[in-house]
């Protein structure tokens, strides 16, 4: 890559993590602070993100409303060249290029994991989906070695730092964690902590389960476009609080001098949540 914008890639093998809901919403966000950003969607049968997009697009026109639009398109080909051809003409001219990968191994998917500045890998708190990243003893709940995709994301940041010095900062974003019985939380919590001490990677707080992000999705709209949602619930205002959160977390270049919404100052970058 020949380009200046930092690459944003959002990858889970395992599906329903709300990668694509993350993405959306980072894309918009970023947008909604100034920044140029464009979105790839590398998942030609679901398109989720590129059909939010485009949903988004629609309801632009039709009501004649101005909200920031990310530029947007969709990996349809099977040829690794035509998809870094891609990459670089969606790079140029852009502060960040994010990437919505399929929910399961692929090949493009590992391509481009090795090209992020920044990982994000969302997924629930529950130990189906830290089984993705790490195996536990079933009686201490001890880490007993690292998973398969783990070992992936370790190999691809120690070719990256081979390769040009880089490194790649990988973030674990932990999604819907009011919604675990708390014992079983302070098991994960202790097995994350643990993990992020091996493999290191960051620990971010993410999104929770909610209705309206699902509900979103047909206008294409976002938490952030506050002046189209109408009158919203305390609900809502506390999922716009999530993700505000959840942008200052991922502590993103160039991205600390405002807020998702383009208001008050954000706060430092965070430290490691435990």
């Amino acid at each position: 890559m020949t380009n200046n914008a930092h690459h944003i890639v959002f990858a889970n093998e395992k599906g329903g993590t709300g990668k694509s809901t993350t993405a959306v919403h980072v894309a918009v966000a970023l947008a909604y602070q100034g920044h140029k950003v464009a979105i790839l969607d590398l998942d030609p049968r679901q398109r989720t993100s590129y059909r939010y997009m485009e949903n988004r697009e629609a309801t632009r026109k039709r009501l004649n409303i101005d909200v920031p639009q990310p530029l947007y398109d969709v990996f349809e080909d099977d040829n690794l060249a035509r998809l870094e051809q891609l990459i670089e003409r969606m790079s140029h001219g852009v502060d960040f290029l994010l990437y919505d990968t399929p929910g399961r191994d692929d090949k493009f998917a590992r391509f481009v994991a090795t090209w992020a500045n920044t990982l994000v890998t969302p997924i629930n708190d529950s130990f189906v989906d830290f089984d993705l990243i790490g195996q536990v003893d079933p009686e201490t709940y001890k880490v007993r070695k690292l998973s398969f995709y783990a070992e992936l994301i370790w190999e691809a940041r120690k070719a990256r730092a081979k390769a040009d010095g880089e490194t790649i900062d990988w973030v674990l974003l932990r999604n819907r964690t009011q919604y675990v019985e708390a014992h079983n939380m302070k098991r994960i919590v202790a097995a994350l902590a643990e993990l992020s001490q091996r493999v290191g990677f960051r620990i971010i707080p993410g999104l929770s389960e909610r209705v309206i992000y699902r509900e979103l999705f047909p206008a294409g709209l976002t938490m952030l476009d506050k002046k189209y949602l109408g009158r919203l619930a305390t609900s809502h205002l506390a999922a716009r609080q999530e993700l505000r959160e959840l942008i200052k977390h991922l502590a993103l270049p160039h991205s600390a001098q405002r807020t998702p919404d383009g208001n008050k100052p954000a706060l430092a970058k965070p430290k490691l949540v435990a």
